[in-house]
């Protein structure tokens, strides 16, 4: 009989616990809670974090996150309305702004993430396609940054002007989601196109493109030092012309002068004495003598010589 009722107070006990540990749950800052009882939903969303009680084995708690939440989409292949084919990856932030109405419509995060996947992939679709390439890849209108007379853009349609822009694309995705997902208790807060590529065929021909532009600069770079260097080369070769010209000018001007000054103190010299001027003219002959005449020298002078004279006056 003991035995009996120990038993039964065991199993009294464990229902006790079970029924304690299934109606008490906890809800954290982070969550949000909708209890539904047989699936169907029962009263508000408990958003305010502690411990709460439901009916045990009846009622059940749903949890659902209330931060923000990331969707990563898949890489698209899509054509341009100037029918350029990218890919395209993008991604976004999104919220449960109304946990009732989320659990109605989507059920659970993956459902959301699915449905997601149908509006932001469908909207980036139509978006893209809606737009010049210009238009997904740039924001604002570019002024032209030149050096010289040389242009240095890559290509020559990047100066083109655009009207939408990339950031207004992206938000109109955003708010055209937010209107498709507006019954399904969520908000699209963040919408981005992370990454833009050509195809492997476009993304070649671009590059071409963009060596030949980039050889074209360079040619154009290296004509114009070409030219530069030649009127460098001119003009030194004009400056080292007049200078010398004018060196040598000056340099025959200096040395007329110096003559000049030569002859005049020759000259002032020369007539400064008369006895030493005749001193002068006779050693010279003497000297000219000396080495001119010998012992077997013959000699035919006329008169009048003068380097007869000084001889004609031997007596």
């Amino acid at each position: 009989m003991k035995q009996a009722k120990g038993i039964i107070a065991a199993v009294v006990g464990v229902v006790i616990l079970l029924t304690a540990l299934d109606g008490f749950y906890i809800v954290h800052e982070t969550e949000q809670v909708i209890i539904t009882q047989f699936g169907d939903p029962v009263g508000d969303a408990v958003v305010e974090p502690g411990l709460k009680f439901k009916i045990p084995f009846v009622q059940k708690a749903n949890f659902f996150d209330k931060r923000y939440l990331e969707w990563d989409g898949d890489r698209n292949q899509i054509p341009t309305r100037d029918k350029k084919f990218i890919f395209v990856d993008s991604y976004a932030r999104w919220q449960i702004t109304d946990p009732l109405q989320f659990y109605q419509r989507l059920g659970s995060e993956r459902g959301a993430q699915s449905r997601l996947d149908d509006i932001l992939d469908g909207e980036t679709r139509n978006a893209i396609a809606a737009h010049d390439l210009l238009e997904i890849v740039r924001s604002s209108n570019r002024e032209p940054d030149t050096t010289g007379a040389l242009m240095l853009e890559v290509v020559e349609d990047s100066l083109e002007d655009i009207n939408t822009g990339r950031q207004r694309i992206q938000e109109d995705i955003q708010n055209l989601g937010n209107q498709r997902a507006s019954d399904l208790g969520i908000a699209i807060l963040d919408f981005r196109i992370k990454r833009v590529n050509y195809v492997e065929d476009v993304r070649r021909t671009v590059y071409d493109r963009m060596i030949s532009e980039r050889n074209r600069i360079a040619d154009e770079f290296r004509s114009e030092g070409q030219g530069e260097a030649s009127r460098i080369n001119g003009e030194k070769e004009r400056d080292l012309a007049r200078i010398q010209s004018e060196a040598f000018r000056e340099a025959e001007i200096i040395r007329g002068e110096a003559d000049a000054q030569a002859a005049a103190i020759y000259n002032s010299a020369y007539n400064r004495n008369a006895q030493a001027r005749e001193l002068y003219s006779f050693i010279r002959s003497m000297n000219a003598y000396s080495k001119t005449l010998d012992k077997e020298t013959n000699i035919i002078l006329s008169t009048d010589s003068d380097f007869f004279r000084y001889l004609n006056r031997i007596d």
